[in-house]
């Protein structure tokens, strides 16, 4: 999540659930940066789409020209990544699909590429203090009100500290 001090437009009040940090870089979702583009729309040539209203977020990995989508099954999702507690990752277009044809709702998103060069977040110097990590949830990541997600996160880091100001004294 961005802090309150991070400059960067892009980043601006954003809160990113982080897939994959590693050597060959960074996959991560903007959570709260909802279009008012619809589904049905965004997927015109995909027919399970065709009566989705559901909006389309905006804040996946530029480097990878692609849809993604986020779904939560208390069922392991077969050919779907995991990522945490029943929540997947999909990029295979099958799966795709086949997810949307089951008419999930709540606990379905799906992100189109366009994060201001990609989620390159180096997290050393350039961007300490500016950032603030917290262990991903699933009542976050199918926020039903993504628009307030960064002044609930916020709220929650300012609790945080005052708790382990009031721990240290």
């Amino acid at each position: 999540m961005a802090s309150r001090n991070l400059g960067d437009p892009n980043f601006a009040k954003t809160v990113i659930l982080l897939v994959r940090y590693d050597a060959q870089g960074a996959l991560g979702f903007i959570l709260n940066r909802r279009t008012d583009v619809p589904l049905s729309r965004a997927l015109e040539t995909i027919k399970a789409a065709k009566d989705r209203s559901d909006r389309v977020y905006l804040g996946g990995p530029m480097e990878m020209p692609a849809v993604f989508a986020l779904f939560q099954s208390p069922a392991k999702l077969e050919g779907a990544e995991s990522i945490f507690d029943g929540v997947y990752l999909i990029t295979a277009k099958p799966l795709f699909e086949q997810t949307i044809s089951a008419r999930p709702t709540r606990e379905f998103s799906m992100f189109i590429s366009a994060m201001p060069d990609g989620l390159k977040i180096n997290c050393g110097r350039k961007w300490t203090g500016r950032l603030v990590c917290f262990p991903a949830a699933a009542s976050e990541v199918f926020n039903s009100e993504p628009d307030s997600l960064w002044d609930e996160m916020i709220r929650k880091t300012e609790l945080q500290m005052a708790r382990s100001e009031t721990t240290c004294r």
